[in-house]
């Protein structure tokens, strides 16, 4: 099997970590990891999101030892519209998260409009943070939680923009 799920994973949390699992359980894993422009236009909430390549960077070094653990190979392709990669052929599952549903049945009408056979949809349960609520790279950049969801009331988020040399948000990002 070939399985597909894609993101901006800005940072890899436990909640990314559930998904990946998951996908290499069932087969050979594509990831589609979101593209500069894209990116912001999926976020929910403002924030700055690292640039593409350390992005790519930091998820290879998250999936290469679950794709070892599992026996599996892994690809990360770069996103450039929201639907991306699920709808081309030689997939066969797509993973999503309870929030992405939506999108996934999406990607389902689309390879039905191109003949293709519709995916497997598989939606992988969030992870819960220390206090109950979910899991999210946006709950980690606002300084919430860590990666593994424990709360961090004493650090400081990311913010909206691009952080400067010396950390503050640059001028022409504000």
């Amino acid at each position: 099997m070939h399985v597909a799920l894609g993101g901006t994973f800005d940072p890899v949390h436990d909640g990314h970590l559930a998904l990946f699992a998951r996908a290499f359980e069932l087969g050979d894993v594509t990831v589609g990891l979101t593209s500069d422009e894209l990116a912001p236009k999926t976020r929910h909430v403002d924030r700055y999101v690292r640039p593409y390549e350390e992005r790519k960077r930091d998820l290879v070094r998250e999936l290469t030892p679950l794709a070892e653990e599992h026996d599996r190979t892994f690809e990360i392709r770069k996103l450039t519209e929201p639907t991306g990669i699920a709808t081309e052929p030689g997939f066969d599952v797509l993973i999503v998260s309870p929030e992405t549903q939506d999108g996934g049945a999406r990607i389902n009408e689309i390879r039905a409009e191109r003949d293709l056979p519709p995916l497997d949809i598989e939606v992988v349960d969030h992870v819960a943070a220390e206090d109950g609520d979910r899991i999210s790279s946006t709950r980690i950049v606002r300084g919430e939680i860590d990666r593994h969801g424990n709360l961090t009331p004493d650090r400081e988020g990311r913010g909206a923009t691009r952080p400067s040399a010396d950390g503050t948000a640059d001028a022409d990002d504000a």
